[in-house]
């Protein structure tokens, strides 16, 4: 095994912080009107070097996207691809058709757990023990490589959802699910900030370590909010991750998993030792004295952050997972979880220049009972340097947002997330107790609105994200967790894993103390929650596009939707499980019709 880098001897705040630029549309117009009828990209992923460390260690092996960009120097259109990946700047109202194109012609970086549901391009049978150590690992497993993109957030058809099974190889191989790489999105959905990242089936955390990851930024031209905002060189996207490193530069990941003798190489969770901002180590950000607004994305396979500014300086939220809140939230301190976003405000104008500001992390890992962060290393995220400069003449945020309306369910479902145990620690995770294989139990109706409370009967705090769906928090509640689980199990004959649908306990004889509100910054439009243990999490799941018409798709058509932990490596081993929306009549009548006014 390689030796690794010290984290602690990595010089902070040398690398300076990298924005990534913007793809470059192909315009496709209609002919006779002239008007843009949608924005047209070729994205390819694939293997290169990149300097993540500062420039006096080598250069990182890394996944990354590629496409057209905009050269800054000469104007033209240039061929680029990177670790995060270039944005996307999609327009509400104009759809985006991808092509999607694997160019990873190589083995894997890290090691593939053959024993675990998986993508299985070669359909290689699942070995026994003794297992082979890696490396190698096993040849079978290890090439081609699985891939398929997942816009996190995106109000698509199932068919361009990205859905684990859809996957593709360089080399022609294809999973059950698939149907094509050209992805068309919509983007009727509000302005938000979206993120896309590979979603193939029992290897997302491999591929996203790799470098699989990127923004997709949806603007509104008739959004009233954004001239009161900063924009331009000060509207910053900050994709937050952990990595750690081997001294030839490349990511080290887990190599013996934690039941060995289960599943050779599965850990459940990864923690790196380095911090890591839009593909740099601890970078530094020269900020003028004035308003920024960044856009801060977790990243990371499982590590939380709670955030602050060393000085304790106030931030302002304006924007969560699915557009703008409410009301703005004034913060001193901001915890995100795996897959959550954050649109935030930092005011730098009354800071002296030469002033430095360490946005730092106090979250424990795993989250929440977990080892406290390093202060040295994963306690800290990157530095603001305040440069000269002319303050800005500051241009108030209005304190009123967004409307989010009121939603009333007709149905409530009662799910859980259980994790199942080995010698050692954990073995499988599960939703409701099935694994992802598991007949389906989830069967929404389009245009129909249902709370789901969804207790947490483990140890950590889960990010739970459902795809197609912007959904709202209702409250959490303080929950009897040991007992219930007790109990449970005694209801459905013992402990899972079950293969058919388990039976509901009535979860009222459990709840302790009263039901927690959203707090300001999570009262907005979210795709990933999280779940706390010991409690119940009730969130209001509106089967309609988010403004409540019916969706301008049929969703039952295509291979469904999925939802899962946004722990990746409880994600990649069974907390994930398929759902389907069932169409209603009178919706598919509703579809036709505004078709037909379209068409006039």
């Amino acid at each position: 095994m390689m030796d690794r880098i010290n984290s602690a001897s990595i010089p902070k705040y040398v690398n300076q912080l990298a924005i990534p630029p913007a793809f470059v549309p192909e315009i496709v117009k209609d002919r006779k009107k002239g008007k843009v009828q949608a924005h047209k990209y070729k994205v390819k992923a694939s293997e290169f070097k990149q300097q993540v460390l500062p420039d006096n260690y080598p250069q990182t092996t890394v996944w990354g996207y590629g496409g057209d960009i905009k050269d800054k120097r000469t104007g033209k259109k240039v061929f680029f691809q990177h670790y995060p990946g270039p944005t996307f700047e999609a327009v509400r109202g104009i759809p985006i058709n991808v092509e999607w194109i694997n160019n990873l012609k190589g083995p894997h970086l890290f090691p593939v757990d053959p024993t675990i549901d998986w993508a299985n391009p070669n359909r290689f049978p699942p070995p026994s023990p003794p297992f082979i150590p890696f490396p190698p690992g096993y040849p079978e497993a290890q090439f081609p490589v699985p891939i398929v993109t997942h816009l996190h957030g995106g109000e698509n058809p199932s068919a361009f959802d990205g859905h684990p099974e859809a996957w593709f190889t360089a080399n022609g191989i294809t999973g059950p699910k698939f149907d094509t790489r050209h992805y068309t999105y919509p983007n009727k959905q509000e302005p938000t900030t979206l993120w896309y990242h590979d979603h193939a089936l029992g290897i997302t955390r491999l591929n996203v370590l790799a470098g699989l990851a990127g923004f997709y930024l949806l603007r509104d031209p008739e959004d009233k909010l954004a001239k009161h905002l900063p924009s331009g060189e000060f509207e910053i996207p900050l994709l937050i991750q952990d990595r750690s490193f081997n001294t030839d530069g490349s990511f080290f990941y887990d190599q013996v998993g934690v039941n060995p003798d289960i599943h050779p190489y599965w850990v459940p969770e990864f923690f790196g030792d380095t911090i890591v901002v839009n593909g740099k180590v601890w970078p530094n950000l020269n900020v003028k004295p004035r308003k920024y607004r960044f856009r801060m994305l977790n990243g990371s396979n499982a590590r939380f952050y709670h955030l602050s500014l060393s000085n304790n300086q106030p931030f302002t939220q304006i924007g969560s997972d699915g557009g703008y809140l409410p009301e703005t939230a004034e913060l001193t301190s901001l915890l995100i979880a795996p897959a959550e976003r954050a649109d935030v405000i930092i005011d730098f104008s009354k800071l002296a220049p030469g002033t430095k500001l360490i946005l730092r992390n106090d979250a424990n890992a795993p989250f929440p009972a977990g080892d406290a962060p390093d202060p040295e290393t994963t306690g800290q995220i990157m530095m603001f340097t305040v440069v000269p400069d002319t303050p800005s003449v500051k241009r108030p945020i209005p304190r009123k947002l967004n409307k989010i309306p009121v939603l009333r369910p007709k149905k409530t479902r009662t799910l859980t997330l259980v994790e199942l145990s080995g010698p050692d620690g954990p073995v499988q995770l599960l939703l409701n107790g099935q694994p992802y294989n598991s007949a389906i139990t989830e069967l929404p109706k389009a245009g129909t609105t249902e709370e789901w409370q969804i207790i947490n009967l483990t140890g950590d705090t889960h990010p739970i994200h459902l795809h197609l769906i912007q959904f709202l928090l209702k409250n959490r509640q303080n929950v009897d967790a040991d007992q219930y689980l007790v109990d449970w199990e005694t209801l459905n004959g013992g402990p899972p894993p079950y293969m058919m649908e388990p039976k509901t306990l009535d979860i009222r004889p459990y709840l302790q103390d009263p039901p927690i509100p959203p707090a300001p910054n999570e009262a907005g439009w979210k795709d990933t929650i999280r779940m706390n243990p010991g409690q119940v999490t009730r969130i209001l799941v509106r089967f309609t596009s988010q403004d409540g018409t019916p969706f301008p798709f049929n969703p039952s058509n295509g291979p469904g939707y999925v939802w899962h932990c946004h722990i990746l490596e409880h994600e990649d081993n069974e907390m994930m499980r398929p759902y389907k929306v069932r169409s209603a009549p009178f919706m598919d009548k509703w579809r036709k019709f505004w078709k037909w006014i379209f068409r006039k």
